[in-house]
């Protein structure tokens, strides 16, 4: 079993930036984890994935403002957020892939806003 623990919300002002961490309870080394979004009223989106190979993809209203990345010896994943929009305002949360199945963290708010 793993837990994550996201950490690193707030509310910040259009243009701004923050970085979101998730903090597994085991090796994530082998294990691919993304982080997802969800706002008010709409699904639970993906927003970035990191893959245990090293690769990453993101989605494409993100693609140039976020970056995942991951610090395996501390079992942590990142989400540097930068030039963050009104329309970036929701629940974040990280999202790991064992062989077999997958978990949920209990979501960190973002909150775009002047």
């Amino acid at each position: 079993q793993v837990q994550l623990v996201e950490s690193g919300g707030g509310l910040v002002q259009p243009g701004g930036s923050l970085r979101l961490s998730c903090a597994a309870s085991a090796s994530i080394s082998s294990i691919n984890v993304s982080w997802y979004r969800q706002a008010p009223g709409k699904q639970r989106e993906l927003v970035a994935v990191s893959t245990t190979g090293g690769g990453t993809n993101y989605a494409d209203s993100v693609k140039g403002r976020f970056t995942i990345s991951r610090d395996n010896a501390a079992n942590t994943v990142y989400l540097q957020m930068n030039s963050l929009k009104p329309e970036d305002t929701a629940v974040y949360y990280c999202w790991a892939l064992t062989s077999i199945r997958g978990y949920w963290g209990q979501g960190t708010q973002v909150t775009v806003s002047s």
